[in-house]
């Protein structure tokens, strides 16, 4: 029993630093000076280079095989294939651009910014900078901060438009007519389905960005430590990232039943 509330006071313990971090990043996101141009910059191209093609293609494979294909060998059965393009606004916009996005946000940008980081704690590095007077979160954390919540929302369009190719894709293989797809694909979308997948793909990057961050920032151990931390900071940010879309959808879906039918 006293393992057991040890390790919930330390989940406490650990969200609650968390959000302390979370607050420090935007207050010295906010205030100026603003030292940390270059190093944005930077770490905006490094995630947006590694990530966008892997992005394109797992978001490509993963609609064209459950959402697109098999979803159209059933609709076929139905004579309704035309409402393919509907499905594919819950599919594509929904769910699978968002989540593919996080997944490779967080497999790439996440493990290089706790293992710099990490590297950085175990060398004293932010130590040092601290005894010189400069702040290790507003230099080093805030541009990773804001490079992942703009680069996020990007690659979401990416997600997106490569989601609906393969919906696209999949009608073509079964000889059918793209109108009846864009009719239903443009009936069903909504402002606040595009406006919803980008600004929770910002909320995914800024929650990857602190986790992984804190964890970097925090890891011992040598570099077996810095190891672990990344192993936890990215199975950590991926569960913090399903429970937020958990928590987003169901708000969404409560208060706009509309968004629950596919016309």
């Amino acid at each position: 029993m006293s393992q057991r509330l040890g390790a919930v006071g330390d989940l406490f313990t650990e969200v609650g630093n968390m959000t302390i971090l979370t607050v420090r990043t935007i207050a010295s996101a906010v205030r100026p000076p603003y030292p940390y141009g270059d190093e944005l910059v930077w770490q905006f191209l490094f995630v947006l280079k590694l990530s966008w093609f892997p992005l394109s293609v797992s978001t490509f494979a993963l609609n064209l095989g459950a959402p697109g294909l098999q979803a159209a060998g059933i609709l076929s059965l139905f004579g309704a294939l035309d409402r393919l393009g509907g499905f594919f606004i819950v599919t594509a916009v929904r769910w699978i651009g968002p989540l593919v996005t996080a997944v490779v946000v967080a497999g790439v940008a996440g493990t290089a910014i706790t293992a710099d980081l990490g590297a950085r704690k175990i060398r004293e590095e932010l130590d040092a900078l601290q005894v010189l007077g400069v702040d290790p979160v507003k230099n080093l954390v805030v541009p990773r901060f804001l490079a992942l919540i703009l680069v996020t929302g990007l690659l979401d369009i990416f997600a997106i438009v490569f989601g609906l190719s393969a919906g696209i894709a999949a009608e073509l293989l079964y000889n059918q007519s793209l109108g009846g797809f864009f009719a239903t694909l443009f009936t069903n979308a909504t402002t606040l389905d595009i406006l919803a997948s980008t600004l929770m793909c910002t909320a995914f990057g800024a929650i990857i960005a602190i986790v992984c961050s804190y964890k970097g920032m925090s890891a011992s151990g040598g570099a077996a430590g810095v190891g672990r931390a990344v192993n936890q900071a990215v199975v950590i940010a991926m569960t913090a990232v399903f429970f937020f879309q958990l928590v987003v959808t169901s708000i969404i879906f409560a208060t706009n039943p509309e968004l629950q039918q596919i016309r």
